[in-house]
């Protein structure tokens, strides 16, 4: 081989051996791809240049929860509003009521999650007005991931959960990726905390995981239900960062959405 060719390149390379003015592009390149695409720190060049990069993102941590039940869904999220290592504040809302029997909760980036409620909240209205009734929750799950999926090549920075009252009166559960994929379920959690969370709810509404001859777990009533977040999120505080200091539960009936705040340790 053509000690000057370098595999997956059909063009000669210089080394960057030869100095500043005959360095290979490539050369270049690999030294922008080993500080990182975002983030980096002003790296210098094989030209002497420095190059230096940004992200327009940051995770501001969080964790949002949707259980649904027979005639009931709670949806609830955390109040901390992580930075790093810093906690720049301590009661932020994840959570928007976008009907009588929808609730929508996001997790991820909060700037993202401001502008993107912000969208939702002004189609229903939209909507609200053009045909003089509410959106149902099959349609806004599906309006929230043509949302989402519309900014698919620049996304919002958001982990979102949709809980509601289906028209038939049944509480369900959507869970959705940053680009709107998403997935019709009874339990879900999402953002910083899932990995604590998420197989706890399977395991004791879904009845996942169990034993071999277990019976399943019976169906939780509301209060139950709630008991069961809040037990979720305390045990999820004591061992994750960027969760902390409030929950805010959105407990959805057919009568409406009760809002209800569940103080955690705030350390």
């Amino acid at each position: 081989m053509d000690p000057l060719l370098r595999p997956g390149h059909c063009a000669p390379c210089m080394p960057s051996a030869l100095g500043a003015p005959q360095a290979d592009v490539f050369d270049r390149m690999d030294v922008r791809a080993a500080a990182g695409a975002f983030g980096a720190a002003p790296v210098a060049g094989a030209g002497g240049a420095l190059q230096a990069s940004f992200s327009p993102y940051q995770d501001n941590g969080g964790t949002v929860v949707a259980v649904a039940g027979k005639d009931f869904c709670v949806v609830a999220s955390d109040t901390r509003f992580g930075l790093g290592y810093s906690i720049p504040a301590r009661k932020v809302s994840r959570n928007v009521v976008l009907t009588d029997q929808v609730v929508l909760a996001t997790a991820g980036m909060q700037a993202d999650t401001s502008t993107l409620h912000k969208v939702m909240r002004t189609r229903l209205r939209m909507y609200q007005q053009n045909h003089n009734k509410p959106m149902s929750l099959t349609s806004v799950a599906q309006m929230l991931a043509n949302t989402l999926y519309y900014k698919r090549f620049f996304p919002y920075y958001t982990f979102n959960v949709l809980g509601g009252i289906d028209e038939a009166g049944e509480g369900f559960a959507y869970g959705y990726d940053a680009i709107g994929s998403h997935e019709k379920v009874k339990v879900v959690c999402t953002g910083s905390a899932q990995s604590l969370i998420q197989p706890v709810l399977d395991n004791q509404v879904d009845g996942k995981q169990l034993q071999m001859g277990a019976d399943p777990p019976p169906a939780l009533s509301l209060e139950q239900t709630v008991d069961l977040v809040k037990d979720c999120f305390s045990s999820a505080g004591e061992r994750e960062i960027y969760t902390g200091d409030f929950v805010e539960i959105c407990k959805i009936t057919k009568t409406g959405v009760e809002i209800e705040l569940f103080e955690l340790k705030q350390d």
